[in-house]
């Protein structure tokens, strides 16, 4: 059964209508599924495009191959290698195309072969009566032979013999350019032949001619000069390979409307294998018996057939008799035509002397698309990894969907991982290992905090830097590129899978594998339907082993198994195979001049004075000159610029970073001015970062404290850190290592605020501020996560309730162990009989 399931379609467009059709329907059906199952959008549609693509490629396998290979079969015909060949399996127009440029390789194969015998045998024939020639001549300077007739004679027949062929080669060329026509007259079949004998007789060879013509009266239309040519050639082939006292018989004789030319020899014949070649132009023979001549002889007679409208070749000897036998089939009355080939008859067969040699293998359309930024290299199939993948994703399906985060997600975690660092191809770089090992303490946040969003952070965060570890990045471009890299693994690992499942099938491709788990499927569904429907104890059984496939529990189980099964594998293909992300990296180019980068530095420079100076005026002048000037409390006025004080510290490593590149750095004095005026703008900058970090304690002692007003103050808080990491870079103007700084740097303080427990500090500053100010955000409180259980249950029994939700909670199996929720369910059951139900809850505020 052929691996290409659309190679019987005779048509593109059909095939393409297929192709739209198919993963239309997979994807209906997976989108249906999933939405009956209650899958979530965002897992169902990834999983579903997964699906469509995967049938598309399915279907489509072999399609556009035959166009890339013609890419590269063209590329090397340019270097003078018509052995190439392409595959021509499919049956629509690009197959044809294929057919065609093979049979174009073939016929350029025998012009290239044929054209390199001219050279050979041209130069053979050409240097026997030059050599004779010469010899002849200096024989006669030198007064060794005397100038007698049969000297001069034989030096008459060196040149006519060049004549000869040099006549021979002009007529072939006025075949190929399509000037030779036809002048048709009533011809006199005896006498031409009776001429044609006497002239060859003059050649001096020992050989007799016997002519016959029945009728012997026979007249029939043709050109006389180009008939003259056949015969002439016909007789002089037979000649020359005829046994010396050998006879040539010359026949003429009607059939129909048609007469047969036949020239019969004695000589030692021609194999059937090798008859049309003896027609093609060159065609010598001289590999098979030796043969003379350039072979041109032949091909001009079967152009001269061809001209009168007539055929050509070899048959077989009268019984009794042996030699080669020529028959011209010609017409009584042929129709002026005009021959525009060459009238050679070319071989459909490559070159036998030597098999095709090999070439290089067909670039993959993954790898054109890819190109040098992320080569295949050849990554051999494996296996384990394919079995490893779909083995975390069979754990994950199990234990996530229906659980909260906890030991069940640490474990699937742990378990990609594990994957992950084995099949990378860095696992022993200290800086693989250093974030494997930061990946580790952050999937342990899913077992400490019960909190969502710093669980969630730490996830993104574990995950983005499993891909920088992965691919080994070294600054922010191959930061970014590695985690585009991610999602494209899946499209750039399609020839390793297709490998990998090669090695499963061990005969040829996933198209066998795929359609063996099919019809395995189908075997197994009908049979057991059937003994099910019949044996109600075998009906229990199946029931009790194959889960229900149309529960919409099976659907989240099956979504999420394949989703994550994929991401899994898509980063174990990223760890075997990763792109060449830092290749990106460009070489700075400083500007001409220093003004160029210099005078926008010290433009922000200056902001950034005034801006301070604003502030001090503000720190000094107090509230009442703040209210005076702006109209605003001190709390509305830290509130309504922490986010531009934000945007600008961040801006500010940008201009850092893109005037370190356009400075010069020849002179210490280019050096200086790096220095000064970046270092200046870096200390500027620690001192907007200080009075943002500022803002956010007033606003947050004003209106309360909440998750994602802490969440900033630690981004503030890392933007300060890595200005503070510029300014020990400038001092050497060398800080390649503050990619991976800032990288370290921003998970340590993850890890840190997963570590302080977040909500349970939210919680701890809002009973704090409840306590001096009488304000707290009772509403807002409910909302914690679990983690902040422990520290409300301090607040008076009669306040708990107003700040803790006791609705809607169960119990966790040992998948779902979580130390917030544990801390949290022991908390309620030591004070749960003494916080008093439907509180007042006094001195509500929104935060």
């Amino acid at each position: 059964m052929s691996t290409r399931p659309l190679d019987q379609v005779r048509s593109v467009k059909v095939k393409l209508g297929l192709l739209v059709a198919a993963s239309v329907t997979v994807a209906s059906i997976v989108g249906t599924i999933g939405s009956a199952g209650g899958v979530p959008i965002w897992l169902s549609i990834p999983v579903t495009i997964a699906l469509a693509l995967a049938v598309t490629q399915l279907l489509a396998v072999g399609m556009t191959s035959p166009l890339r290979e013609m890419t590269v079969a063209a590329r090397r015909m340019a270097t003078g290698d018509h052995s190439v060949r392409v595959a021509a399996t499919s049956r629509d127009e690009v197959g044809e195309l294929a057919r065609a440029f093979n049979r174009m390789t073939e016929e350029l194969a025998g012009v290239d072969r044929q054209r390199r015998e001219l050279v050979a045998n041209v130069s053979h024939e050409l240097r026997t009566p030059l050599t004779a020639l010469c010899a002849l001549l200096e024989n006669l300077a030198d007064g060794v032979a005397d100038p007698d007739p049969e000297t001069l004679r034989a030096a008459l027949d060196q040149g006519e013999r060049m004549t000869a062929l040099v006549t021979d080669l002009l007529d072939l060329s006025r075949v190929d350019a399509g000037k030779a026509p036809l002048d048709l007259q009533d011809v006199a079949v005896a006498p031409l032949l009776q001429g044609a004998v006497a002239e060859l007789r003059i050649s001096g060879r020992d050989v007799t001619y016997v002519v016959e013509v029945s009728p012997p009266d026979l007249v029939a239309q043709g050109d006389p000069a180009r008939l003259r040519q056949l015969v002439a050639n016909l007789l002089d082939n037979a000649s020359r390979h005829s046994p010396p006292g050998g006879t040539v018989t010359v026949r003429a004789d009607v059939f129909g409307d048609h007469w047969h030319l036949v020239v019969a020899d004695q000589g030692p014949g021609v194999a059937p294998a090798h008859r049309d070649r003896a027609f093609e132009r060159f065609g010598t023979l001289s590999d098979v018996d030796g043969g003379g001549g350039t072979g041109l002889g032949l091909a001009i007679a079967r152009w001269v057939t061809d001209l009168h409208g007539g055929s050509i070749g070899f048959a077989n000897p009268e019984p009794g008799e042996s030699g080669a036998r020529v028959l011209a089939d010609l017409p009584l009355n042929p129709t002026p035509t005009r021959t525009k080939e060459s009238p050679m008859t070319e071989s459909t067969a490559a070159p036998t002397t030597a098999p095709l040699p090999s070439y290089e293998p067909l670039p993959s359309l993954t790898d054109s698309t890819f190109g040098a930024f992320w080569p295949d290299d050849g990554v051999p199939g494996d296996v384990r990894v394919l079995l490893g993948a779909l083995g975390v994703g069979v754990l994950a399906g199990a234990v996530i969907p229906f659980r909260d985060h906890g030991l069940g997600v640490f474990l699937v975690l742990l378990a990609a991982g594990a994957l992950l660092l084995g099949t990378s191809r860095h696992r022993r770089d200290p800086f693989t290992l250093t974030c494997a090992g930061l990946c580790g303490l952050l999937s342990i946040v899913v077992l400490l905090r019960d909190a969502e969003w710093i669980v969630m952070l730490c996830l993104l965060a574990g995950a983005g830097l499993c891909l920088i570890g992965l691919v080994r990045g070294r600054n922010v471009l191959s930061f970014v590129l590695a985690g585009i890299a991610w999602p494209l693994a899946g499209l750039r690992g399609m020839p390793w899978l297709g490998r990998t499942l090669r090695r499963i099938t061990g005969m040829g491709g996933g198209a066998a594998l795929v359609r063996t788990a099919v019809l395995s499927i189908v075997g197994v569904t009908v049979f057991a339907l059937l003994f099910a429907s019949a044996d109600a104890l075998f009906a229990e059984w199946v029931g009790a082993v194959v889960p229900n496939v149309g529960s919409a529990e099976f659907a989240l189980r099956a979504f999420v198994a394949f989703f994550v099964g994929g991401v899994v594998l898509a980063g174990a293909y990223l760890g075997l195979n990763p792109p060449e992300v830092n290749r990106a990296e460009r070489a700075p180019r400083p500007v001409a001049h220093r003004f160029e980068w210099l005078a926008p530095v010290l433009v922000v420079d200056a902001v950034f004075a005034v801006f301070l100076v604003a502030q001090a005026a503000v720190i000094f002048g107090g509230h009442d000159y703040l209210r005076r000037t702006t109209g605003l409390t001190y709390a509305e006025y830290v509130h309504q610029g922490f986010g531009q004080l934000t945007v600008a510290t961040a801006l500010t490593l940008l201009v850092v970073w893109a005037a370190s590149r356009k400075a010069p750095r020849e002179t210490p004095s280019d050096r200086a001015w790096i220095r000064g005026s970046l270092g200046v703008l870096c200390v500027l900058t620690l001192v907007v970062v200080a009075s943002a970090l500022y803002r956010m304690h007033v606003y947050q002692e004003a209106y309360g404290f909440t998750g994602l007003r802490l969440l900033v103050d630690v981004f503030e808080g890392w933007l300060g850190v890595l200005v503070l990491g510029t300014l020990a870079g400038g001092v050497a103007l060398r800080a390649v290592w503050l990619p991976r700084f800032a990288l370290f740097s921003g998970v340590a303080l993850l890890l840190g605020l997963a570590a302080i427990n977040p909500d349970a500090w939210v919680a701890r500053h809002n009973i704090d501020r409840y306590e001096t100010s009488g304000k707290v955000d009772w509403t807002y409180l409910r909302s914690l996560s679990d983690d902040a259980l422990p520290v409300l249950a301090t607040l008076p029994p009669d306040l708990v309730e107003c700040a803790v939700s006791l609705d809607g909670r169960t119990h966790d199996d040992w998948l779902e162990w979580n130390l917030g929720r544990s801390r949290a369910r022991s908390a309620i059951a030591d004070h749960a009989g003494e916080w008093r139900q439907d509180p007042v809850c006094p001195g509500q505020t929104n935060n």
